[in-house]
């Protein structure tokens, strides 16, 4: 098993430098692999309320045998439910039968429905409140977190956004990184054409990893938290072995220069894509 080493965020709570992601993991099936993945050193375990996966994710960490306290659980309240965060995440804890959350985000803006700001005061709180310990958002640009910010005086400690070698949202990440906010990366190896490009193999044979490693490494090295998602148990192991080497940054830079402005995987501009 991979003992994985943590970050402190903003807010002040510990968590995992990796996680696993879950979606679309569902029934008996992703319950399996949920606990494959707590078996094989994954200790954050990214749910959303939209993946209608949260009860198997509850399940495996009661079927891992593993403390409650030594697993980071994380989930999103939908864009439906902005005007109701803190009932969502009650709901939530209701579904997963969970005393409290580690985390919990903000799973879209949806700007045209307006609500985002109202939804981060019922994140604000929902924390006070003892229902989570840290709170953040997901797919939020630099106007979008300055607004919640400014209505609240309370800082996102995370924002998740999809980041991989052909989209490495440099602007955004910076942006992040200004407000003292960790980048999650959802998607984080993309849909993996990016792992036979010249960059990633040459860092892959320097190193002796796999391509899919060495993009995890990226992330790693360039401070965003990756969550990437695998039924397959070897695969999943192989995901969590990327502490044994790192990234020069000339590898580094090569990587990141795979980017490209059409690089999203299906278009999802937090600006225009709004999902409920």
């Amino acid at each position: 098993m991979t003992e994985l080493p943590t970050r402190v965020l903003g807010d002040g709570v510990s968590v995992p430098v990796l996680g696993f992601g879950t979606y679309p993991l569902r029934g008996d099936a992703g319950v399996r692999a949920m606990v494959s993945a707590l078996e094989a050193g994954y200790r954050l375990i990214d749910t959303a309320v939209n993946y209608r996966n949260e009860r198997e994710v509850a399940e495996a960490v009661r079927a891992s045998g593993l403390d409650r306290g030594d697993v980071f659980v994380q989930t999103k309240v939908p864009g439906r439910d902005h005007r109701s965060a803190k009932h969502s995440i009650k709901t939530s804890l209701q579904v997963m039968d969970l005393e409290y959350l580690d985390s919990v985000l903000i799973h879209w803006p949806n700007p045209s429905q307006g609500g985002y700001v109202r939804a981060w005061e019922g994140l604000v709180e929902a924390r006070e409140a003892g229902l989570v310990r840290s709170i953040g958002v997901s797919n939020f640009t630099p106007q979008y977190l300055d607004e919640i910010i400014a209505a609240t005086g309370v800082t996102p400690a995370s924002n998740q956004i999809e980041m991989h070698p052909a989209f490495p949202q440099v602007e955004q990440r910076a942006a992040d990184a200004e407000r003292g906010i960790v980048t999650q990366a959802w998607s984080p190896i993309g849909r993996g054409e990016v792992l036979d490009a010249a960059p990633v193999l040459a860092a892959a044979e320097a190193h002796d990893v796999t391509p899919a490693q060495v993009v995890l490494r990226w992330h790693l090295h360039l401070g965003s938290l990756p969550l990437p998602k695998s039924a397959d148990p070897g695969r999943q192991r192989s995901n969590l072995e990327v502490l044994g080497f790192d990234l020069s940054d000339a590898e580094t830079a090569a990587i990141t220069a795979l980017g490209r402005p059409d690089g999203r995987l299906f278009g999802a501009d937090p600006v225009s894509h709004e999902e409920m």
